[in-house]
Order: structure tokens, then sequence, then C-alpha cells
């Protein structure tokens, strides 16, 4: 199993990334092996950025280029695993459609197009979750066990479901600010796995029932930190959240 950041949330705080390798020696100084994207512009600029990152020890999930098919292509390249569904679509026949299109592409290069669930997208609940996969039998899943139980679905029961289509986890908690906003931003944020709750009807997010699982099964992907809301300094948070998960013996 390996151990990774997804930066959204150093990138909101920090205002940008301006040093991946600082980012990376600064993550893999308190415990992490890895960011969850490297992000090149060119081919050099990813084959460059790729052997910095392994010349230090470090190591990335996907790549995230200027386009799909480079997404696709230098993902292949580099001998990863996944890139995130990307596409169009705006109804969910759509989107399925085309993400069966992106999962033709990714096979010809040896790897899966990946679906990402996510509070305020087209697949956010446990039925659209579900119904994607029926509709997508060849696209993995990228399990965000937070968006996911903000939603009402069941992250445990989703891992345990489609374990052999996971390409990797993220984990979160969530912090509830006011249950009844219509938009799931202003209903609350994303915080780091060692949030223990304040409101008694706050949503529980089963990150160690999922860690559990995944290590009994022998999981030896990537399980990715996500802290969207940083208060303080993000590498005190990552701290935090690194110590629990040490704590659930990963």
């Amino acid at each position: 199993m390996k151990i990774g950041v997804a930066d959204y949330g150093m990138f909101v705080w920090e205002g940008g990334l301006f040093d991946y390798e600082q980012r990376l020696a600064d993550i893999r100084a308190i415990g992490y092996d890895g960011l969850e994207r490297l992000r090149p512009i060119s081919e050099a600029d990813a084959l460059n950025t790729a052997a910095m990152a392994r010349r230090m020890g470090m190591d990335f999930a996907t790549c995230l280029a200027p386009t799909v098919e480079k997404s696709i292509q230098w993902t292949a390249a580099l001998s990863k695993d996944y890139v995130w569904a990307n596409v169009s679509a705006k109804t969910f026949d759509d989107f399925c459609r085309q993400v069966n299109t992106q999962a033709r592409a990714c096979a010809r290069y040896g790897i899966k197009v990946a679906l990402h669930n996510h509070l305020g997208s087209l697949v956010e609940t446990q039925e659209q979750l579900d119904e994607f996969m029926a509709r997508c039998p060849d696209a993995g899943l990228l399990l965000d066990t937070g968006h996911l139980a903000v939603a009402g679905g069941d992250a445990l029961a989703t891992a345990d479901r489609y374990y052999d289509r996971l390409v990797a986890v993220h984990l979160k908690c969530w912090v509830m600010q006011d249950k009844s906003a219509a938009e799931w931003f202003k209903r609350g944020y994303f915080t780091g796995l060692d949030y223990q709750g304040g409101e008694p009807d706050e949503v529980r997010v089963p990150n160690a029932e999922v860690i559990a699982l995944l290590k009994a099964r022998g999981f030896d992907k990537w399980v990715m930190v996500e802290h969207d809301t940083h208060l303080r300094e993000p590498l005190e948070d990552l701290v935090a959240s690194r110590e629990w998960m040490r704590a659930q013996g990963i």
C-alpha cells in the first residue's frame, strides 16, 4: 500500500503549486510516499519530473497533462495505472457513453480510466455510483470516502463490492456547518483524518473501517489523504492525518 497526498487543499492554501520538488520533499519528511498527480506540460517535463521524483525516492499515481489524450499516453509511458475520467458530458447518459469511449482508449495503453465520485457531479449518490459501475464495466473506481458518505452512501460497502475495480482511495473527514444549505460546499467542508466530529448529527466517514478492509484484502495501490480545506499550515494537518493512519496500522 502506498500512502499519498491528493493535494487540492494545498493548492487552495498556497495559491497554486510553485515547486513540485519542494512539495515532494515536504511530504516525504512527514511520511508520505508521493503526490497523486504529476502535472507535466510536455513530454520532456513529464520525464524530467518523474526522474526527479524517483531520485528523491518518491512517486505519483497518474498524470494530468494539457489534453486527455496526452494524460493517457504519458500515464502509460511512465508505467502508472489510471487516469481520472475526464469528459465533456452534461447528462448521466452522455457521461457513461463518453467514459466508455475513454475506457477503450485507455485499454489500448494497458491502463484504466477511473471514476472519482464527487458531490455536485453527475455521480455523487450511491445509486448513481452503482448505476455508473454497471454501465461502465471497464472503468475503475477512485473511491472518495468523504464525498460518498456526505451524499448518503456507504463507503465501506462500496469498497467491498467494487474492491477488484479500485484503482486508489481518497480518505477525508467532514465538518458540518449548515446542513440546511442547498449547495454542498455551503453545508460544510472536508478536513483531515484526525477530526473527531462536533455536531451530534455530523456525517461520520468510515475511514478506519475502509482501511481495515483494504489491509485485510492486501490492497497494494494508493491510499490518499485529501484534506480539502486547511485552516492552518497544510503540513501540520498532514502530519496529524499521517499519525492517524499509522494508528490504523498503515
